[in-house]
């Protein structure tokens, strides 16, 4: 079987007839690939810096090893899912809690390195056995709680860190990228994050001129007068260089609150494989387990060097339904791209040069939307929170995962936050699904009427 790097030419190599498909192994002529290329790596780029920047990570390494996990996981899958994997935010809320325990980057890294082992044996195990062992372990319900808790545990990183930094320029961020997400069409909605980055670079430039230094937080925590966007860093850094690595160093605390992001990188790449394959009608079931195992190897990797974690990012398929061309050459033209802009220190210096106030504004946005995404795959399976059995774990784990409670075990450990809020909801499941009646199980409305605001009419499709 071919590694997937050989493309025929669709058509005349210009433009698809209308209706029709670029499919994975097609390309358009190679300036026009080249192109989309460079659009695909527009497109990542507002989620895949800024996630290296939150996490306190070198976004140099980050993008240039995007770029390597891009070619590892089109090789893996013989080219017949086209993906690029970009730095996953997941992790930020995981990088939060890490660090506040006082860990290093050295221990983010090697904290997440092991979950990229833990998604590795997943993906072996999904190959081995199938999809159905995801379903049987993970139910939507538990899936959906656990995203729902990553993206909300994240809060307090915005409110106590970046927005009172600068708190109008944060409002205004938030404004505009909120503009740019809903009002927007086609690929610019697609960039929005990038969009709203652009926004907030320019209004703090805009601010500094127009009152000067502002007296507030930076960000080392402390209040000092200071420019709003500096880039001071940006005319010493080279052109050209290699980015800084550094290798992991392991903690228990630490892995074990990394640990349960891995449910939701399983569903990330669960649902983008399903996508993809309905997109350009190739059924795609066959290579969950590779693009899953992949996804984990191309994590180790890029964290054994010092790198985040990456996955595959939603916002290329986008790219891909609004042109529809799915050619994994494109994917390969976005990968050295990627190389080419992690080798410049000054492209890294420019990224972390980004003012505290932005990313106040757009964090408020973007951990919202993770933590929604959970809500979206309740509604998308229709699970039905009126049953005490999804309800009672659901709502525990999630409070103890949001609002911080710890669970301390001896006088050196304690669980908290993700990943105690994670084990209610996993184990608590399982257990009370294990022991509960048997009408509990079938997903039928349990409350009575007197609790619950749905009546005969408004209930879901008991036939479901």
């Amino acid at each position: 079987m071919g590694l997937g790097v050989r493309w025929t030419v669709h058509g005349d190599g210009r433009n698809p007839a209308p209706g029709a498909v670029v499919r994975p192994d097609e390309r358009l002529s190679w300036p026009r690939t080249v192109g989309l290329g460079a659009q695909h790596v527009v497109a990542m780029f507002g989620a895949s810096f800024v996630a290296p920047v939150l996490m306190g990570l070198d976004p140099n390494l980050a993008i240039m090893m995007s770029g390597v996990a891009t070619v590892i996981f089109l090789l893996a899958t013989r080219g017949r899912v086209p993906s690029y994997l970009g730095c996953s935010l997941s992790f930020v809320g995981v990088a939060a809690v890490i660090r506040a325990q006082g860990g290093t980057s050295a221990t983010v890294t090697g904290a997440v390195l092991v979950v990229g082992v833990a998604l590795f044996l997943v993906g072996l195990a999904v190959q081995r056995f199938g999809a159905r062992i995801i379903h049987a372990a993970m139910p939507p319900v538990v899936t959906g709680a656990v995203v729902m808790l990553i993206g909300f545990n994240l809060a307090p990183v915005t409110a106590t860190t970046y927005w009172p930094q600068d708190q109008w320029v944060a409002l205004l961020t938030m404004l505009a990228t909120g503009f740019a997400v809903v009002c927007l069409r086609g690929f610019w909605s697609r960039i929005a994050i990038f969009l709203g980055l652009v926004f907030g670079y320019a209004i703090s430039w805009i601010f500094d001129r127009a009152f000067g230094m502002i007296h507030s937080v930076n960000g080392a925590g402390k209040v000092t007068d200071h420019w709003r966007l500096d880039f001071s860093a940006v005319g010493k850094a080279d052109w050209i260089g290699l980015p800084s690595f550094h290798g992991p160093s392991f903690q228990w605390s630490a892995i074990l609150v990394a640990l349960p992001v891995v449910i939701a990188l399983v569903a990330e790449n669960a649902g983008h494989v399903k996508a993809v394959g309905e997109m350009t009608g190739d059924p795609l079931d066959d290579k969950l387990g590779t693009a899953i195992s992949a996804d984990g190897a191309a994590s180790v990797l890029s964290t054994a060097l010092g790198g985040p974690p990456n996955t595959t990012y939603s916002e290329n398929i986008g790219v891909m339904a609004a042109t529809r061309v799915y050619s994994t050459a494109a994917y390969w033209a976005a990968a050295g791209f990627a190389l080419l802009f992690g080798l410049c220190p000054k492209f890294g210096a420019v990224v972390a040069a980004i003012p505290g106030g932005v990313l106040g504004g757009i964090t408020v946005i973007l951990y919202g939307m993770i933590g929604l995404l959970g809500a979206q795959i309740w509604v998308h399976n229709k699970v039905d929170l009126r049953n005490p059995l999804n309800l009672v774990p659901v709502a525990a784990g999630i409070i103890i995962g949001i609002g911080g409670v710890n669970l301390r075990l001896g006088d050196n450990f304690e669980l908290g936050g993700i990943a105690l809020g994670t084990i209610v909801v996993l184990t608590g499941y399982h257990v009370l699904r294990a022991l509960a009646p048997a009408h509990l199980k079938q997903q039928q409305p349990l409350l009575d009427e007197g609790t619950s605001a749905y009546d005969a009419t408004d209930g879901p499709d008991e036939r479901s």
